[in-house]
């Protein structure tokens, strides 16, 4: 059933306090996200300045994700056991933190070490975000509103690496720290400020076992896929077959351990969460997209710099107008998902996703750039179609007491997906290189080739989120509330 005319003039205007918070946890949220994103281009200079190998220079990113990886999952107890504000104040202080000892390292394990401190920063806040909206803001005008976190999830990876870019080419690359420091802090006194009201403190008990499933099973788990994804689908396999093993037990010994937990002990992810159909769904959907989406995130830059001989600055000015329009789209979609509902955005979006991805794979060293950029736009705007309507779809039907920990379970799952999806195009990408290398095949063509099928691969699981999108629907707040206590009786 789609939210009508009256609904909406029926749902309350935010209150001015409510919304600046949700401002002020949204710029924290890109400013973080940003940072995420704009190591990738500077490893080659961080490889000369701080004399260490390209492997270790990438742990940067994969300790990085580890550390996302790890803490994702304990937000939502975070969220439940302490006020917004303590919250807020806890990872915008790690996030500034980290980021001042980055900015000062002297060598590469100081850098390291600031890198994992802004990662717990990291974690922290896109499920705090998610979570603040859910409570402060009527279902009616969530889709509006939830636009609006896209912007900080679309624009901020798309600009990263153009951000970069443009300060290697005339700074130092301590200076991708120092500029973000300022921000930063600006953010976490403003909201240390602001921050006041909900999200009032509870008293359940942390479950210690579950903390510590929590590092073998999702750490294992996303650097056993990473490192097939390292190793270009070579030898990952084998240097990936330990850590993922005792990552997927241990991930089922915590799945089993948050079903066992009593109701008078806070499970550190509740996982009932999933019992919501569209809850379901819309993760299901989310993960394929996230695949997908490494196939423009991760391919497309290796076509652009190894084929095609662009720089990375050029590399990211070429992908920029991209993520630019999926955030001037973001709140206009929101709105189309306040009025309809998720199933025409998320169909279309899932059409032009598969369609944009069987397009880059036919390209070759004479594709034209127009097109490339054409194309890339198409994919973005299928894109700006489903993130909001996934999210916002996914967590509306859930009571209060799981908002928290939806989000959380969204967010890790997002992290995994995008691991699985870096390994498996990486790997099919390698593997049709060499195997193309062997029949003769000239270099450059074979690479090419290599990407080719990682772009095809892509498309064909995109077409399965095709079949998803077909299943989007949106309960009115009746609907969700009956949801809400059949759920909670069960």
């Amino acid at each position: 059933m789609t939210t009508t005319s009256s609904d909406r003039e029926l749902a309350p205007a935010l209150p001015r306090g409510d919304r600046m918070i949700i401002i002020t946890l949204l710029i924290a949220t890109f400013v973080v996200i940003l940072n995420e994103t704009i190591m990738g281009v500077a490893i080659p200079r961080l490889i000369v300045a701080l004399g260490v190998t390209a492997s270790t220079a990438q742990w940067l990113s994969t300790a990085f994700m580890l550390t996302m990886a790890v803490v994702i999952p304990t937000t939502g107890f975070l969220l439940q056991r302490l006020s917004r504000r303590t919250v807020f104040i806890l990872a915008m202080g790690l996030f500034s933190f980290g980021t001042a000892v980055a900015a000062v390292s002297p060598s590469f394990a100081p850098l390291l070490i600031g890198r994992i401190i802004q990662a717990c920063g990291t974690a922290i806040m896109l499920p705090l975000l998610m979570t603040t909206i859910l409570t402060l803001v009527p279902l009616q005008r969530r889709g509006q509103v939830m636009g609006n976190v896209s912007i900080a999830i679309s624009v901020a990876p798309a600009i990263g690496p153009t951000i970069s870019g443009v300060i290697l080419q005339y700074l130092s690359w301590r200076f991708m720290f120092v500029l973000v420091l300022p921000i930063a802090l600006a953010a976490m006194a403003y909201g240390a400020r602001g921050l006041k009201s909900g999200g009032e403190p509870g008293h359940r008990p942390l479950d210690l076992l579950s903390v510590l499933l929590t590092v073998p099973a999702f750490g294992g788990v996303v650097f056993g896929l990473s490192r097939i994804g390292e190793a270009g689908g070579e030898s990952g396999p084998a240097s990936a077959a330990v850590p993922l093993g005792i990552g997927v037990v241990c991930l089922g010994l915590f799945i089993w351990r948050q079903l066992r937990l009593q109701r008078d002990r806070s499970p550190l992810l509740d996982l009932r969460a999933f019992r919501y159909p569209m809850f379901r769904i819309s993760v299901a959907l989310l993960c394929i997209t996230m695949i997908a989406l490494f196939g423009a995130v991760i391919v497309l830059p290796i076509y652009l710099q190894n084929i095609r001989g662009l720089g990375s600055l050029q590399t990211g000015l070429m992908l920029f107008p991209g993520g630019l329009m999926m955030g001037l789209l973001a709140p206009t979609v929101g709105k189309i998902f306040d009025r309809y509902g998720p199933r025409a955005l998320t169909t279309t979006g899932t059409v032009l996703l598969t369609l944009t991805l069987w397009r880059f794979s036919s390209v070759d060293m004479t594709t034209p750039v127009w097109m490339l950029v054409a194309t890339h736009l198409t994919f973005s705007l299928g894109l700006a179609c489903l993130f909001t309507p996934a999210f916002t779809s996914g967590l509306n039907p859930l009571p209060p007491h799981l908002y928290s920990h939806g989000s959380a379970i969204m967010s890790t799952l997002q992290q995994v997906a995008g691991a699985a999806g870096t390994a498996l195009l990486i790997a099919i990408m390698a593997a049709r290189t060499v195997t193309l290398t062997e029949r003769g095949i000239p270099a450059l063509a074979a690479q090419n080739g290599g990407v080719s099928a990682a772009f095809m691969t892509a498309a064909l699981i995109a077409v399965v989120g095709i079949a998803l999108a077909l299943f989007m629907r949106k309960p009115n707040p009746a609907e969700a509330q009956e949801q809400a206590a059949h759920a909670s009786a069960h």
